[in-house]
């Protein structure tokens, strides 16, 4: 059962992150196009559908395949509780995804392209250091 459970958990881990390296470019193309009234119409649409019907349940799936994961794990080593910590930080972030979304179904959010462009950047450097928490154990 625990191997079937460290599997789910890269799947859900992989589709919640192609949600957040794709959602953000989304954003950039909404930014930089917003006089574009039939392209800002689609790109809401697919920011709705990547949110909703895969970010949400692949972030749920991905935390919770983690807790089974860490519960057999036993919560020993202080890596683990950082990981826990990263990925609730990542969690954060994707929720500001979500508040993000909701403003541009408004038509009120009015950060630029160059904003979401940097902001994309944040779920690699989280990526890198939750991965080598697993890995590498460091503590």
């Amino acid at each position: 059962m625990y191997q079937w459970m460290v599997w789910f958990h890269i799947l859900s881990l992989i589709s919640w992150f192609a949600v957040l390296f794709y959602l953000p470019r989304l954003f950039v193309y909404h930014a930089e196009n917003a006089s574009n009234a039939g392209f800002i119409e689609v790109v809401k649409v697919m920011e709705m559908k990547i949110y909703k019907y895969i970010g949400v349940p692949a972030m749920w799936a991905t935390v919770l395949s983690g807790s089974y994961l860490a519960y057999k794990l036993g919560f020993d080593g202080g890596w683990l509780h950082a990981k826990i910590f990263f990925v609730l930080v990542l969690m954060a972030y994707f929720f500001t995804l979500g508040h993000f979304r909701e403003k541009f179904l408004a038509d009120e959010c009015y950060r630029s392209g160059k904003f979401f462009r940097m902001y994309n950047e944040v779920p690699t450097i989280l990526l890198m250091i939750i991965v080598a928490m697993v890995i590498l154990k460091p503590f």
